[in-house]
């Protein structure tokens, strides 16, 4: 057993060898037309900024039915004569219910990252939850439906810069090749999902789509169609997706950055909240890198020991290093620089995360050997991680409350879910190497 968890390790570590030479040949191919010399994209080369603010890029119904115009703010280097820049768009937090393009969290890195001669952009997007008031608080599908309705704002946003190249004549002096996403806590969740959500039969099913704030499927109605909304790579800070499985056929390069002492967004696999109110399971930061390490996706994750949700905001020494990080990320995109994860480096000599993620590889080995049978189910469930001890099982429901808990401490256990309602659930199994989790539908 051990030997084929080595084995599948080994193969990881051969397909990310061939990625990194796939993508030194890409980037030899595509990157000259940037030119990153005099510093450009690494330091700060520019003084002053020409902030354009509150340009409609859309408008959409919100939840309560209400209209909403959407609006964003664009930063560029003043004087500067270059007119193919990369463009990044900037995400915030707030948990989908609060926040704005000029918080604390994304207007200090879009002004640092025009001055290094990017164009930049902070975006609004529509906010609120159902249910959030009420005595028994939003559910599942409330807060899936405002990451969407979030989601399909920022491809919209997306999509309006790929249309004032195409449409009018560039005004902002972008190349529309090298776009990014950076978001922060709610954000960062939406960089993810319009990376990773991709198909429309991941879509959640209880996901209202025939609701008129979320019509239009992946791509919404928010403004700018006929373009694409594709991006060249993400950033999230303190981000979560829904599910990792999304991230299968998909290469997206990501850059994780992530405390693990954060109590607002899981660190890896967890229940997230709103307000006083459990809601659901995601896949944190390191839920994000252990797949993307084991799919051969580019990536870096930062790993913020001792560190409480979005460190960066708040403090100086944080935001440094998400500065260093994201810099040398985009470096590696836009100039072909080959370094892009600077753990273990002299710009950063502590390690990114303990054995470099080796220890989450293992675990996402052991995952493939979690069978759960039949899946979908209607009475009975048989578990079983063949060579291991399941120390304890977990059976949450979609909205995070626990239905059935019990010590096995054996590698097999068959539960009775005939009373259980219809609908997804989550099997959380605790071993000596670490926990799982997987998907279930009861039909």
């Amino acid at each position: 057993m051990k030997a084929k968890l080595l084995l599948n390790h080994f193969k990881i570590k051969h397909m990310k060898k061939i990625y990194l030479m796939g993508a030194a040949i890409a980037t030899f191919l595509t990157v000259q037309a940037q030119d990153c010399t005099g510093g450009r994209y690494g330091t700060e080369i520019f003084t002053n900024l020409d902030v354009t603010s509150d340009v409609q890029y859309g408008s959409n119904v919100n939840y309560d039915g209400s209209n909403q115009n959407l609006l964003l703010d664009i930063y560029r280097p003043t004087g500067d004569t270059e007119t193919d820049r990369p463009l990044i768009i900037f995400i915030h937090g707030g948990t989908f219910v609060v926040g704005s393009k000029t918080q604390a969290d994304v207007k200090p890195l879009a002004e640092m990252f025009a001055k290094k001669g990017y164009v930049t952009s902070s975006i609004n997007y529509r906010l609120g939850m159902k249910n959030l008031v009420s005595l028994s608080g939003p559910s599942a599908a409330d807060a899936s439906e405002a990451v969407m309705r979030a989601t399909q704002d920022a491809r919209a946003a997306v999509r309006f810069f790929k249309k004032s190249v195409a449409t009018d004549n560039n005004p902002y002096g972008i190349d529309t090749t090298n776009i990014f996403l950076v978001g922060s806590s709610a954000g960062g969740f939406v960089a993810l999902h319009l990376s990773y959500l991709d198909q429309v039969s991941e879509i959640p099913s209880f996901i209202n789509q025939s609701d008129p704030s979320l019509t239009g499927g992946l791509e919404g109605n928010s403004g700018n169609p006929g373009h694409t909304s594709d991006v060249k790579a993400i950033v999230s800070l303190a981000g979560a997706l829904g599910d990792t499985t999304w991230m299968e056929n998909n290469t997206t390069p990501v850059l994780s950055m992530h405390g693990d002492a954060d109590n607002t967004v899981p660190f890896g696999t967890g229940l997230i909240s709103v307000a006083i109110f459990d809601i659901m399971v995601v896949d944190g930061s390191e839920s994000v890198h252990i797949k993307a390490e084991n799919l051969g996706i580019k990536n870096c994750f930062k790993a913020e020991y001792g560190a409480d949700h979005v460190p960066h905001q708040f403090n100086a020494a944080y935001l440094d290093t998400t500065e260093q990080y994201i810099t040398q990320f985009l470096l590696s995109e836009v100039c072909g620089e080959t370094e892009y994860c600077i753990c273990n480096t002299p710009a950063d000599p502590i390690a990114c995360h303990p054995l470099d993620g080796t220890t989450g590889l293992e675990i996402e080995q052991l995952s493939e050997l979690l069978l759960i049978y039949p899946n979908p189910a209607q009475n009975q469930v048989a578990i079983s991680l063949e060579g291991f001890i399941i120390e304890k099982l977990t059976l949450l429901d979609v909205n995070g409350r626990i239905v059935h808990n019990q010590q096995v401490n054996e590698s097999y256990i068959n539960i009775d879910v005939s009373k259980l309602n219809q609908g997804i659930y989550f099997v959380k199994i605790e071993t000596d190497r670490g926990l799982l989790t997987k998907k279930l539908i009861i039909e």
